[in-house]
């Protein structure tokens, strides 16, 4: 017979290494154990956290959604005030270049430059240094019961034509008796009224009063006395604002 090879001793485990194998695994075993225990013993001293309810779970979100509107509110409040103050500036340089606030007017050149009208200056008022206020009568002497008419002669003495006015608010006719005040057309005059008048150079506007011969006295007060006749000769003062005529001397019969 072929021998076909030795085997190799197996190796025998002797009883003492069996009995130290067999103590070292029940140590460890003790060991994980008491290992155990103890990690247990720890876990139950401390108190275990509870997850959140759904309800928590759902109040933290509405919490969060809510501070997420109050910032976009902010963002979209900050855009408008942006906004109007960009419009305010915008609008504060237009009024700046136009003062009135108004939209520019474009207005087309005329094709004919003679056509085109020009706003004409107004006429200035009359330098009364250079008007003359003259007085006269329309006769020199008058029967008795005839009245007398007054009258008040304004002349343009200047180079260009000017406004004056000749209203009853400027005018007066007086009638003298010497240093005696006899009538005076301011003293009982119902109304004062303006009356502007434009009055070219070298030319004249009048105003004529018919004298009742009677008497007046300053505030319209009652009078009984009437200028005396027979020949007495009176004055007549024509007076326009501050501008005084010469005296016009005429008889009464």
């Amino acid at each position: 017979m072929v021998n076909r090879g030795k085997q190799p001793p197996r190796a025998r485990t002797s009883p003492s290494a069996k009995g130290t194998a067999r103590t070292a695994g029940a140590a460890r075993t003790a060991g994980t154990a008491r290992t155990a225990g103890a990690n247990r013993s720890k876990s139950a001293g401390r108190p275990q956290r509870r997850r959140p309810s759904p309800a928590v779970y759902r109040r933290r979100r509405l919490v969060v959604f809510g501070a997420l509107l109050v910032v976009l509110a902010m963002l979209v409040a900050g855009a408008v005030a942006m906004s109007s103050s960009l419009a305010s500036k915008a609008d504060s340089a237009a009024s700046k270049n136009d003062p009135s606030g108004a939209a520019p007017v474009v207005q087309i050149p005329s094709a004919d430059p003679i056509a085109a009208t020009t706003t004409p200056s107004p006429t200035p008022i009359c330098d009364l240094n250079l008007v003359t206020v003259t007085a006269s009568t329309d006769q020199p002497a008058y029967a008795a019961g005839q009245n007398p008419v007054l009258s008040m002669k304004i002349t343009n003495g200047g180079a260009a034509p000017c406004q004056v006015n000749v209203g009853t608010s400027q005018m007066e006719f007086l009638v003298m008796s010497g240093e005696d005040r006899i009538f005076s057309s301011k003293d009982c005059q119902a109304k004062s009224e303006d009356l502007v008048k434009q009055i070219d150079p070298g030319k004249s506007e009048t105003a004529n009063f018919p004298w009742q011969r009677n008497r007046t006295s300053e505030g319209c007060g009652a009078v009984s006395a009437k200028p005396g006749g027979g020949g007495a000769y009176y004055t007549f003062k024509a007076v326009l604002g501050n501008k005084a005529s010469t005296k016009a001397i005429f008889q009464l019969g």
